[in-house]
């Protein structure tokens, strides 16, 4: 059985001292480190064979003993509409999948989905990510591993952190890897959206670190005893206190908050959810995110209708409150919010 201490760090593991002295005990010369880093972040090259600027002997060399990955790709699945859900099995074990979307019309570059754990604590009834529980956090490098890898299918404009894993439980990881990923690919603070169910005092000493990113916090539902059973994670946390985290999180950085809800037909979909919503959100500088359910398989749940997802939002819009439905893109290839999870590379 292969243990952590036998798995070889990979080239985007490494700290740039460390990996000038690796490319030099493999015949190189310390400027060959920043060759490779370049390669990678600006020109997009996935493998050391498309790196031309090394010499040829090193890249034999860097392809047989130095990974530039930590992670590999074991499946890849497109959707309809052209949304790309990428397998990733990571070398220090376990797999996440992240989802590639591409622009719509008038929009920019494409929009990435990326996991930050292996698995999930929080296990929402209707999300597949939390079914097998948590095996791990993600390392910075592994979380950067996917942006590269999206971006290899078209270019990005905007990134979500909304994939497998709650980011406020890997948030020392997390903010390693957006400062990379503002500082070497571009995509700055309002580019990128931190999803999180809402753990309060994380939140707020998130807010005073000057985050590199957008925040929304994943509510499902204007009423406590109802979330203590759709987010079970929090059970016992009152809604009201992720709500004062969230008022001390504009405070301090002066960005609006974006609030989901995942309508799940026949359960928080009604107009008294939607009054009770309103209620909560009076007053408060936020927008409102209305997910229809998106199918997982052997979930008891189903979407609401069109309608009656249209008549929520307008409730909430008679109330002052900004609010859009968005219904998820890559729903056929099991790439939409809710269905992402941890696989054997046989997609079981």
């Amino acid at each position: 059985m292969r243990t952590m201490q036998d798995v070889r760090p990979s080239f985007l593991a490494l700290a740039p001292d460390e990996a000038e002295r690796s490319i030099v005990l493999l015949g190189g010369e310390p400027f060959h480190a920043r060759v490779v880093r370049q390669a990678l972040f600006e020109r997009g090259a996935l493998d050391y064979a498309c790196m031309t600027s090394l010499p040829r002997a090193l890249r034999a060399r860097l392809t047989a003993e130095l990974s530039l990955f930590a992670s590999r790709e074991l499946a890849r699945t497109v959707a309809r509409d052209g949304t790309t859900k990428l397998l990733l099995g990571f070398a220090r074990g376990g797999s996440v999948e992240s989802v590639h979307m591409p622009a719509l019309s008038g929009e920019g570059g494409a929009t990435v989905c990326v996991s930050s754990q292996v698995g999930c604590p929080v296990a929402c009834p209707f999300c597949a990510s939390g079914r097998a529980g948590l095996e791990r956090n993600l390392e910075a490098h592994e979380i950067v591993e996917q942006f590269l890898r999206a971006r290899a299918l078209g270019p990005l404009s905007r990134a979500v952190i909304m994939g497998i894993g709650e980011p406020l439980l890997n948030y020392r990881n997390l903010r390693q890897a957006l400062e990379v990923v503002q500082e070497e690919i571009g995509l700055g603070a309002r580019k990128i959206t931190v999803s999180t169910v809402g753990f309060p005092e994380r939140l707020r000493r998130a807010a005073e670190d000057d985050p590199p990113f957008q925040l929304a916090i994943s509510l499902h539902t204007p009423d406590d005893a109802q979330r203590d059973v759709l987010v079970p994670a929090m059970a016992g946390t009152p809604i009201e206190e992720i709500l004062a985290a969230g008022d001390h999180w504009f405070e301090v950085t002066g960005r609006e908050i974006t609030y989901e809800i995942c309508l799940l037909g026949g359960l928080n979909d009604s107009p008294g959810h939607a009054r009770r919503l309103a209620q909560r959100l009076s007053g408060r500088r936020a927008t409102v995110n209305l997910i229809p359910y998106n199918p997982v398989e052997n979930d008891p749940f189903i979407r609401p209708t069109p309608e009656r997802a249209e008549e929520f939002r307008q409730r909430l819009q008679a109330a002052g409150i900004v609010a859009t439905v968005r219904w998820s893109r890559g729903v056929d290839a099991g790439a939409a919010c809710g269905q992402l999870r941890i696989r054997s590379p046989g997609g079981s």
